[in-house]
């Protein structure tokens, strides 16, 4: 059985409102739900993919004191 991980997951999030995008993302991120973190892997490739230079350095920044933060916890 051969299953495309990123063909389901946009499969299930294709005509899907950014209102519906953001409330699955925060309930995953708030019950800290490991089951969603390869759905999460494949909105960050399309992020990143999307993204500029500019944004790619942002984002960067971001998890760098992200990371920093949750190691010092």
């Amino acid at each position: 059985m051969n299953i495309s991980i990123r063909k389901h997951i946009l499969s299930n999030f294709k005509n899907v409102s950014k209102q519906e995008m953001e409330d699955t993302i925060k309930e995953s991120v708030n019950e800290k739900d490991e089951l969603t973190l390869p759905g999460f892997g494949v909105f960050f490739e399309l992020l990143w993919q999307e993204a500029d230079k500019e944004t790619k350095e942002e984002i960067l920044n971001l998890l760098e004191k992200a990371i920093n933060k949750e190691s010092n916890s």
